[in-house]
């Protein structure tokens, strides 16, 4: 009887390469043999199996399809079986005919919370993903990621099977010296994250019990420092026998904590897309940035009353200081009359949106940049004016994701040009340690725009520190910060989405230095500003090396 030996699954560590995020736990999985069992329906061994096991015969004889019947190749029908329940089957075996059980580690996630979108989570093969994963050495048996690291990267951590080769009698008894003829296991690689557990955590802490997204990334590599997505799920709960009405809550709560808000949700983005409207201005020299353009509050357009967040209006406002007071009125115009919805489209593109960043993450979606040919397929509408005002101020159909608006972000930071975001910074050899595999910087978008075109849009978000709309509520003295505030109608009454989206240092010289930090928030209310004041914790817990508290 062939018997495998369950290679170790690779651990999980963050950037500091200290304490695993994830490991594994020695635990047992017990098998049958169908052809040694007969019929399970009738077979009384099932019933008494089943008792010791805490599990219903029915369970087990769901894994025991009609045409596995006479097959004599093991099949597993529980794992995470204790080692006292092993032991009662070993000193009871005469009893239990075709029965038998192997060493099958359990994943144990020591980071628990938000980290858990990061890491993923595993769970036993399904035979959809079997049909697929077949050929790569799969089989029935096998554990395997199912969200996550754990899904990305399951080649690597998984390593290879080993072999023990026993012959045994009647009963299922080991007749032959143990180990004879064994085949040892190759163990699963370390992964080392770019995750600093401590911003992961500072992240949380300032996003708190509400429905939204944190993004921490390095402009100059493209290496995540935190993702956050609330709310999230307890990993570990894949990894024991969980209740039917456990695993039923979680997969039926309407907040749907298994989707990582930070890539796999798109959401208008509000005003943080005046971002791009500002560099195209500048670029194009549209509308020169030091004319200005008088707010009264409203615009009258094709019959409808456009009204500014700010209804009394804003007065003149230059470019600069269009930007730093959101001004609506402003980028209104600015988008109708001076841009047209072509330059739009154009720079979203050059901005990467519409398109999937490509991190090392599963599940990634590209949102959306609608185009007067997408409204006419799937409206069945032409473009109107109407449709370039609401983009012109990140409204409408345009739907981003957190951490696309943090490569916008990134771009404005690096002067043109955005890296591909990961999370994975190293593979590492579990034995030695020594590191197997290096992520380097891959370009993911060269805008080919002037660099002084970023340069003032740049000075335009520092303005919106020091004058705009997020002066009260950025009081990090940490570090100079350059953003955008943005409040987003999601077409459901009183819901919205608070944005900031930020990098700091502004006035650094090392670009290594620099953070962006983008925060979103499914808000009740417009005036549910907390997604500034969370980043502003963040920008102050980074820069001046401080806990949640302390900031």
């Amino acid at each position: 009887r062939m018997v495998p030996i369950p290679a170790q699954r690779g651990e999980i560590f963050d950037r500091n390469y200290d304490e695993p995020l994830a490991t594994s736990l020695s635990s047992f999985a017990v098998d049958i043999v169908p052809a040694e069992i007969g019929d399970p329906a009738t077979a009384a061994v099932v019933p008494k199996l089943a008792g010791v096991l805490g599990i219903s015969a029915d369970e087990i004889e769901s894994h025991i399809p009609a045409d596995y019947r006479s097959v004599y190749n093991q099949v597993e029908v529980l794992s995470g079986v204790s080692y006292n329940t092993i032991i009662y089957l070993a000193e009871h075996i005469s009893e239990f005919p075709g029965v038998s059980w192997h060493s099958k580690p359990v994943r144990n996630y020591l980071a628990t919370g938000s980290i858990a979108h990061v890491l993923g989570y595993v769970g036993d093969i399904t035979p959809e993903e079997l049909q697929v994963l077949y050929n790569q050495g799969y089989d029935a048996n096998n554990t395997v990621g199912k969200s996550g690291i754990e899904k990305r990267y399951d080649v690597v951590l998984r390593g290879k099977d080993g072999e023990s080769f026993r012959t045994v009698d009647v009963d299922g008894r080991r007749i032959d010296t143990p180990g004879a003829r064994d085949v040892p296991p190759e163990n699963g690689r370390n992964i080392v994250l770019t995750i600093d557990r401590k911003i992961q955590t500072l992240a949380e802490r300032a996003l708190g019990e509400r429905m939204g997204a944190v993004v921490v990334l390095k402009p100059s590599t493209g290496e995540i420092l935190g993702l956050v997505s609330y709310p999230y799920f307890d990993a570990n709960l894949f990894s024991g026998n969980v209740g039917v009405d456990a695993m039923r809550e979680l997969f039926l709560d309407t907040r749907f904590p298994f989707v990582n808000r930070a890539i796999q949700s798109a959401y208008a983005p509000a005003s943080t897309f005046k971002v791009i409207m500002a560099a195209a201005d500048v670029e194009e020299n549209a509308l020169p940035p030091n004319q200005t353009i008088d707010c009264t509050g409203r615009i009258l357009f094709g019959g409808r009353e456009f009204t500014d967040w700010k209804p009394s209006g804003h007065g003149p406002l230059d470019l600069a200081g269009a930007l730093a007071e959101s001004c609506d009125v402003y980028f209104w115009t600015l988008g109708r009359k001076y841009l047209g919805i072509d330059r739009i489209l154009e720079y979203s593109r050059r901005f990467g949106l519409g398109r999937a960043t490509g991190i090392d993450l599963p599940g990634e979606v590209a949102g959306l940049v609608p185009t007067p040919e997408w409204k006419e397929r799937t409206y069945h509408q032409a473009w109107l004016g109407g449709d370039t005002m609401n983009i012109s101020i990140g409204q409408g159909n345009l739907l981003v994701t957190p951490l696309q608006m943090a490569n916008v972000v990134a771009m404005v930071a690096n002067r043109g040009v955005s890296y591909v975001p990961h999370v994975v910074k190293e593979i590492r050899d579990p034995t030695t340690g020594g590191v197997l595999e290096r992520a380097e910087p891959t370009v993911l978008m060269s805008s080919g725009m002037r660099q002084s075109t970023f340069e003032e849009v740049a000075r335009g978000m520092r303005g919106v520190i020091t004058h705009g709309t997020a002066n009260v509520v950025i009081t990090t003295e940490a570090v100079k910060v350059a953003g955008k505030t943005g409040t987003g109608e999601v077409g459901v009454k009183d819901h919205f989405t608070s944005w900031f989206a930020a990098f700091g240092p502004y006035d650094t010289p090392r670009p290594e230095d620099q953070v962006v930090v983008v925060v979103m928030v499914e808000a009740t209310n417009p005036w549910e500003w907390w997604a500034p004041t969370a980043a502003s914790i963040i920008f102050q817990g980074i820069f001046a090396d401080a806990t949640y508290e302390q900031a």
